[in-house]
């Protein structure tokens, strides 16, 4: 049971179903970040050039300690897709180089990893995961099936975004052993509980704003210690020849790439912190309920609509998908405009997929009314995926 004063800033006549899109803050977190826009505010010289550095500092450890990451290796930065990006752009291909992604991968941090690959005479190889898919292994040896002596680097998702399925990243690093592996985890942190250092790979970028329910603008890039000499930020500024204060080189180029809204990342702590007290037992009990709830909705719809489950348990966090049988066009902006329920559809293998979130906020009546809507709704205009 939910628990505490803070309360989700969220409209309560709107069945809010998309966590994982967007996420959302705790009305205490959206407090925190105010009170940093004013100190900021209130003499922004003293803020960025006296005080900041040990500001950063302290949400950076609180993060690693999160995460299970050396702080030394932690860098914040907007979102995963800038952390892909500046991975993939600070790495060295050379023609007919190849970078593995998967069919399941997130669009922008694929296209990144196109633009690089163009750029370089690289390719850009697809390994396919099949979906409904039956287990962890089957992921594992589509990876390793795909990989050939030209693979350079292998960018993969913690938990995928069009399918919600969790990826064991650590089973994959190991089986391409020598590949380094850069972990999409935009939805990792605050899904499923992870230490990245324990996980065998090279680089791990993930959102603060999703599960953690940080401000927006808040994301991480983590980087081991044998290619923090590679890795630079997407925006080169006064670290670059000392002029920063901060510890090793890579904290020098990332911690000040420009003034910017600071409220964000100096809010993490206190998100990580707000949300662990909503309920007893703290974040693991967090996983473990939106896991229980993500996959009690998940049947709730599919007892409706009938269908798939898609992928076994172990592979669901705090989102599950579930394909449609058939559906009118534009059916998501129909659940939002008739129903008032936000959830995400869209179509992808040429199937219809609404996947539905599950965070401390929602409730399994919360997704009998969407499945009452999905089946009001698809008795209009069906057409076949």
């Amino acid at each position: 049971m939910v628990r505490g004063v803070a309360r989700w800033m969220l409209d309560p006549s709107v069945v809010y179903l998309n966590h994982g899109g967007f996420g959302g803050v705790l009305d205490v977190v959206a407090d925190c970040q105010s009170e940093v826009r004013a100190r900021m505010e209130a003499n922004p010289t003293r803020f960025f050039t006296r005080d900041f550095p040990d500001l950063l500092d302290e949400q950076r450890m609180a993060l690693g300690r999160f995460v299970g990451a050396d702080p030394e290796g932690l860098a914040f930065v907007t979102n995963a897709t800038a952390g892909v990006n500046t991975v993939l752009r600070s790495l060295r291909f050379e023609r007919g180089d190849e970078i593995l992604v998967t069919d399941h991968g997130y669009n922008a941090c694929t296209n990144a990893a196109r633009a690089v690959a163009d750029a370089a005479g690289a390719v850009v190889v697809e390994a396919k995961i099949p979906f409904p898919v039956a287990s962890s292994e089957q992921v594992v040896k589509a990876m390793t099936s795909a990989v050939t002596d030209r693979t350079r680097l292998v960018l993969v998702d913690h938990v995928t975004s069009p399918t919600a399925l969790v990826f064991d990243v650590a089973s994959i690093a190991e089986a391409v052993e020598g590949v380094p592996v850069l972990v999409d985890g935009a939805h990792g942190p605050g899904m499923v509980g992870f230490d990245i250092e324990s996980l065998g790979v090279a680089f791990y970028t993930g959102n603060c704003h999703k599960w953690m329910c940080a401000p927006k603008g808040s994301a991480f890039l983590w980087v081991h210690e044998s290619f923090r000499d590679e890795v630079e930020p997407l925006a080169i500024s006064h670290g670059w020849n000392g002029m920063y204060p901060g510890g090793n080189r890579f904290r020098r180029l990332f911690d000040f790439t420009g003034t910017f809204d600071a409220s964000s990342v100096l809010s993490v702590s206190t998100a990580i912190d707000a949300v662990g007290d909503l309920i007893e037992g703290g974040w693991p009990a967090v996983y473990r309920a939106n896991h229980r709830l993500a996959v009690a909705g998940r049947r709730i719809l599919l007892d409706a609509v009938g269908g798939d489950e898609g992928a076994p348990e172990a592979m669901v966090g705090s989102m599950a998908s579930v394909v449609l049988p058939s559906g009118p066009e534009h059916l998501g902006a129909r659940l939002a405009a008739r129903h008032r329920i936000e959830i995400p559809v869209f179509g992808w293998r040429g199937a219809r997929i609404v996947r539905l979130s599950a965070q401390l906020h929602n409730s399994e009546d919360q997704y009998r009314t969407l499945a009452r809507a999905v089946i009001d709704l698809l008795d209009e205009e069906p057409i076949e995926p």
